[in-house]
């Protein structure tokens, strides 16, 4: 694990914007194609607006959620609502969107074919997550009902309900995250920092971002 930090927030989002843009940049000379999965929430929007307009090959470039919430996209809620606002926009608009939502009652039913479209995109060849005071990422929570397969199990998608979360989720495994060929973590705040500290010393069941750490770098500014 590697710990950059930053001296407020707004530098650190448009630093690492400047980081994601060059890997993908490098990933863009040794591959035809590249993917990418970002997390959604509120924290990476400011890292979304500047990243958009990078003048790149987006047109080869896919992206993805390393998370959705089992909603439609014309939920508030939705994760694919804000990439389509503040990424998949300005130069970005070019590349391809490669969901984890499909219209059905629950994650279940549509996960086999959601899987096997991630399947082809695999590794990811830049990926940033986000983390939760709680030490879950992408929606890989502690006491989730499917945090054993989530951690450990082999496949690449994994339906997930958790404590407080309002709607089920999709979640790309821990299997996944660790395969990616740059992987990031972008965090803010005293209170996330603690949890980052304590994640180091806890195993994945009780912090699952625990099972990603070694490799990744972690940014994080105080506000």
């Amino acid at each position: 694990m590697k710990l950059v930090e930053y001296p407020d927030a707004e530098m650190m989002m448009m630093e690492l914007a400047d980081t994601l843009a060059g890997e993908i940049k490098t990933a863009l000379l040794m591959h035809d194609r590249v993917s990418l999965a970002v997390p959604g929430g509120t924290t990476p929007g400011p890292i979304f607006d500047s990243l958009c307009g990078v003048d790149l090959d987006w047109a080869n470039v896919h992206v993805m959620l390393t998370d959705e919430r089992w909603v439609p996209e014309s939920s508030e809620r939705s994760n694919t609502r804000l990439l389509r606002e503040r990424l998949l926009t300005n130069h970005a608009a070019a590349a391809t969107y490669i969901p984890l939502y499909a219209d059905a009652e629950t994650p279940e039913e549509k996960l086999p074919e959601l899987a096997a479209v991630v399947k082809d995109e695999l590794p990811i060849s830049v990926m940033l997550l986000g983390m939760g005071a709680d030490m879950h990422t992408a929606s890989i929570f502690p006491g989730a009902d499917q945090l054993d397969l989530a951690l450990h199990g082999d496949d690449l998608l994994v339906a997930m309900r958790a404590p407080g979360a309002p709607e089920p989720r999709i979640t790309l495994s821990a299997k996944v995250l660790k395969s990616a060929m740059n992987r990031h973590i972008v965090i803010v705040g005293g209170e996330k920092r603690d949890a980052l500290e304590r994640a180091r010393h806890l195993p994945p069941e009780q912090a699952p971002v625990a099972a990603i750490l070694n490799g990744t770098t972690i940014h994080w500014a105080e506000r």
